[in-house]
């Protein structure tokens, strides 16, 4: 059996509520304390997103500074070692932009929403707002007359309407009078003139229904114009709520939208360049030399005797190394000596011989190698671990 109500009723219900049938503008009018509520709701949802935000960054944080000695001491060498550490200072960077993420939505869209609630909607003392009070006394005004006309209209409806019924049952028992033959002449007759009578009441009360359906169609398109005149000012009020609130989702986007980010596209990219540089063949070349067979050793070799010569102060050096200390002396430099044969593998790198001495004109960088000076003026990297201070 369908189920699917005729199509009167559901005009019927459809026009029931319809916005010019009296009191449904109350929808409307609910409308502003609905955007004061929604108003709260947003902020108080774009508050507990920030700390969302406040919490990711401290647990960036708090991840980078865990694993922070760890990396740094770990088995990892060369480029690898430096991607890794890369990924902790690119972490660093994206709790910093996080908690500014956090901090805007706070200072920003969440007060500004704030601020803007508490001047857009004016507050009555005894409660309720302004624009619905207004926006309620306009429509009121508006449908206390068309509300009038509309009963005195349903009034004459419905006596049309009894007294067409009581037409209706007369002619059925004057049809059924005139088909029984026992019903006498004169009874006949009676039935007759009812039925004329209340026909013509019937006319009256048609006339009488139609002349106030007239009248409340006349009236109708005031009624229709005042009810507009109010309706149109709460959509002026309705549009302004929607557009600022769109600059507020706007602003909220843009806080949130990191992709477009600066900061994050650079953290991002530096991340992307450092590992993409992770260069296996220079790191295990540099292993080789600095911790493997490219090493240098003091194979065994015969090593002749030399006599020592004592200063004049007593101190025992050998002839050949005073022009080296007179050198290193104008250098202002460090002056080291090799322990090992070395024999520079890049056009960068010096070679040189066990017990020869230059000057270390650089520290050791986080690769183990520092740079060097030679008597003859050449200058080069050479594996730290390879010589000694004199």
């Amino acid at each position: 059996m369908s189920t699917t109500p005729p199509a009167d009723d559901d005009r019927q219900d459809a026009n029931n509520r319809s916005f010019w049938m009296p009191g449904n503008y109350q929808r409307t009018v609910r409308r502003t304390e609905d955007a004061f509520q929604a108003c709260g709701d947003l902020a108080t949802c774009f508050l507990e997103r920030a700390r969302v935000e406040r919490q990711y960054a401290l647990q960036l944080s708090e991840w980078s500074t865990k694993w922070k000695p760890h990396v740094d001491s770990s088995p990892l060498y060369g480029s690898l070692l430096k991607a890794w550490q890369t990924f902790l200072s690119s972490t660093d960077r994206l709790a910093s932009l996080h908690a500014s993420v956090c901090r805007s939505l706070v200072a920003e869209d969440a007060e500004k929403l704030r601020s803007w609630q508490k001047d857009a909607f004016a507050k009555k003392i005894f409660g309720g707002f302004k624009e619905a009070q207004d926006a309620e006394t306009g429509y009121a005004r508006a449908q206390k007359p068309w509300t009038k006309r509309l009963k005195k209209l349903d009034k004459a409806r419905r006596a049309y309407h009894k007294a067409s019924r009581k037409e209706h049952a007369a002619r059925e028992r004057e049809s059924q009078a005139r088909a029984n033959q026992n019903v006498a002449a004169d009874k006949q007759t009676k039935i007759r003139e009812d039925r004329e009578a209340v026909q013509q009441e019937t006319r009256k009360v048609r006339a009488r229904y139609e002349k106030v359906l007239e009248e409340t169609n006349r009236y109708a398109p005031r009624y229709m114009e005042e009810m507009e005149a109010i309706f149109e000012q709460s959509q002026e009020e309705e549009r302004k709520r929607m557009v600022f609130l769109k600059e507020v989702f706007l602003s909220f986007n843009k806080h949130l939208d990191v992709t477009a980010n600066d900061r994050v596209k650079e953290a991002y990219g530096h991340l992307r360049d450092t590992v993409a540089a992770i260069d296996e063949h220079e790191d295990l070349r540099r292993w080789k030399n600095t911790h493997g067979p490219g090493m240098p050793t003091d194979w065994p070799h015969f090593q002749e005797w030399t006599p020592e010569t004592k200063s004049k102060k007593g101190e025992q050096v050998l002839e050949e190394d005073k022009a080296p200390l007179e050198k290193s002396a104008v250098i202002a430099a460090v002056r080291v000596r090799a322990l090992y044969d070395y024999i520079g593998q890049e056009t960068d790198e010096l070679s040189f011989k066990a017990g020869e001495e230059f000057v270390k004109t650089e520290d050791e960088d986080d690769q183990g190698w520092c740079r060097g000076l030679k008597d003859g003026g050449l200058e080069g990297l050479y594996p730290a671990n390879y010589v000694e201070v004199v």
